[in-house]
């Protein structure tokens, strides 16, 4: 995942949320901008999340655009967070800043994944082996980013955990990333993952054939209870991740999840599948 400098997830809410408020108070760019006092290029810059308001100006833009008192109370605590650096900044330079926020912030996690299991349940040498892969060259940017992985797994570990549904294709489980050692020990992770009460996990088999979302990537949907925290999916693409944050696409990536996981075997049946397999390749390190 690469480093991201770009606005974060609640910056580009926030910024969304007031151009929302300024056209259902009727008012232009223009005419709001003179209302405000302010050059046209500011406030458009403000609404597209290319600079980051202060609180002042966000106060001063309730103001003048009026609304409910509860939505405005919500836009100013909104602007108070998207100041706070929140633990990545530790690793922005090999973490995605939005990324890891809509993980850090989100109630509900729904993971679909053909290639690998979700970073949040990887084992350090199973992560290991991925990071290398694509920095062969560079120990110390395998060591960083492995650093960040690890330091981001503890959000299942925390009090507030979200639900976490994962749902795996089964070639995850048998594609030999790092050999039987590693895939053995990246296994016995997920069978306990799979303990979790805050954790759902599911297989869908190969020998189904034909599954709902096939040649689909990877895709996650971040969900949330708190209001103005809009549901937000990432997508992977030949093009490299993608974040949808329109309402109507964000169900429509809700609504594929629903299918991959109507294909998906129990979570009993999976967690048998899981041990299977790792029987197997327990098999090879003793053979």
């Amino acid at each position: 995942m690469p480093a991201e400098h770009g606005p974060t997830a609640r910056h580009r809410r926030l910024a969304a949320e007031l151009r929302r408020l300024r056209e259902a108070a009727n008012l232009t760019p223009e005419v709001a901008a003179g209302i405000l006092g302010w050059s046209r290029t500011k406030l458009v810059r403000i609404e597209t999340a290319t600079i980051m308001p202060r609180v002042g100006d966000v106060g001063h833009i309730l103001e003048a655009y009026g609304g409910p008192g509860e939505i405005r109370a919500a836009l100013l605590e909104l602007a108070r967070g998207i100041r706070n650096r929140g633990w990545w900044a530790a690793f922005d330079d090999v973490l995605a800043g939005g990324y890891v926020e809509l993980e850090d912030a989100a109630n509900r996690i729904r993971s679909w994944q053909t290639e690998a299991p979700p970073g949040l349940l990887q084992t350090p040498d199973y992560a290991r082996t991925l990071i290398a892969g694509e920095y062969p060259d560079d120990q110390d940017e395998v060591d960083r980013r492995l650093q960040a992985r690890i330091a981001r797994r503890a959000r299942l570990a925390r009090t507030d955990a979200p639900e976490f549904d994962v749902v795996l294709a089964e070639e995850v489980l048998r594609r030999p990333v790092g050999g039987p050692v590693v895939m053995a020990g990246q296994l016995a992770a997920l069978l306990e993952a799979a303990e979790q009460p805050s954790v759902s996990l599911r297989v869908v088999p190969i020998a189904l054939g034909y599954r709902p979302g096939l040649g689909q990537g990877s895709m996650v949907v971040f969900e949330f209870s708190a209001p103005l925290e809009l549901d937000t999916a990432y997508v992977e693409t030949m093009a490299g991740g993608m974040y949808v944050e329109d309402m109507m696409q964000v169900r429509r990536c809700c609504s594929m999840l629903d299918r991959i996981g109507g294909a998906a075997l129990s979570q009993d049946e999976s967690v048998a599948l899981i041990a299977t397999i790792r029987e197997e390749f327990q098999a090879h390190v003793h053979a």
